[in-house]
């Protein structure tokens, strides 16, 4: 059975900055093989596109959420369009 693949532009608030968030969602994104990007913002949130199994990409937040350090307020999340690329990167 196929799967579809969904790519979200994401916007995280909480304490999401020098706690290690962008390193750890690379490492699990990339062990969910999700693709995509991270970056800091000035405002103290986090940007994001991932792309991948809706049900990959819950998972990656179910992970982050349980991590010590990070907590997540809220997230302001857009479905964009799909785009091809391999890996996923921290900015």
């Amino acid at each position: 059975m196929h799967r579809e693949i969904i790519r979200e532009h994401i916007y995280v608030d909480g304490r999401v900055q020098g706690v290690g968030f962008r390193f750890r969602t690379m490492q699990f994104a990339t062990q969910l093989k999700l693709t995509g990007w991270v970056r800091n913002l000035d405002d103290g949130r986090v940007e994001m596109e991932v792309q991948g199994e809706r049900e990959k990409i819950d998972h990656l937040f179910e992970i982050l959420r349980g991590e010590r350090f990070i907590e997540i307020h809220q997230c302001e999340v857009d479905l964009i369009p799909v785009k091809h690329e391999s890996g996923f990167q921290v900015r």
